[in-house]
């Protein structure tokens, strides 16, 4: 379908990257008094529910990838908005039996909306792909910064660890475990404000304790290695 072929083109490089790029690494665009620039996705219109195809974004350059896919720079057409297009193939998914998971990482994150926590803004898909509509952290991963950098200084640090704190909070309040957080899922955004993602092994615990062992292994909880019950204090 239409869709698909446009994802694959642009993955390929079709894209006519002879255009000089802008800052977010798609081709420059006139800054005419008429053309509409917004390069940060705070506003988003959720009074209608929109129906999403991959023909209403421009793809650019891959960000990441993964087991069930890769993320590309994107930017929908209309708005101007640059976002992060997860793209996970459902072929990948099914033969690793985690189509139930994916739909509860979709539920929880688009519900969540704080300042320290990476935004979903929506989904669609065609026969072949599911994809990801995510607010997009242009200073990369905390762990990357941190190799960069090889350690933080104490205000940098507390800031960080206070930003944390802050989204951890929000998602306590909701019974929301995230179950796989490290410095690889903690994004900086554009002013570098820290952001908690990828919420793959998150789940709700509404007065109800876990006992799934789950995550990364150099990061489990105490009582996940000692196969306890938990709820969403293990973070």
């Amino acid at each position: 379908m239409s869709g698909s072929s446009r994802l694959d083109m642009s993955v390929a490089g079709h894209m006519d990257c002879t255009r000089p790029m802008d800052a977010a690494g798609l081709p420059a665009r006139s800054t005419s008094p008429g053309s509409k620039r917004i390069l940060l996705p705070e506003v988003v219109d959720e009074s209608t529910d929109r129906v999403w195809k991959i023909t209403d974004f421009e793809i650019g350059r891959p960000l990441g990838r993964g087991k069930f896919g890769n993320v590309y720079l994107a930017r929908e057409k209309e708005s101007k908005y640059v976002v992060a297009l997860k793209v996970l193939q459902k072929n990948q998914l099914r033969k690793a039996n985690v189509e139930y998971q994916l739909r509860r990482e979709i539920e929880i994150q688009s519900d969540l909306n704080h300042p320290n926590i990476l935004r979903l803004f929506g989904y669609f898909y065609d026969d072949k792909r599911i994809y990801l509509i995510i607010e997009y952290a242009p200073q990369g991963e905390l762990y990357q910064k941190l190799m960069d950098v090889g350690r933080f200084s104490e205000p940098v640090a507390a800031t960080y660890v206070y930003q944390i704190a802050q989204g951890l909070l929000y998602m306590h309040q909701r019974h929301v475990i995230h179950r796989d957080l490290k410095p690889e899922n903690l994004l900086l955004g554009y002013n570098g404000q820290l952001k908690l993602a990828d919420f793959g092994w998150s789940v709700t615990s509404h007065n109800v304790r876990r006992r799934t062992l789950c995550g990364t292994l150099d990061y489990l909880s105490p009582e996940m290695v000692d196969n306890l019950a938990h709820d969403e204090r293990v973070l």
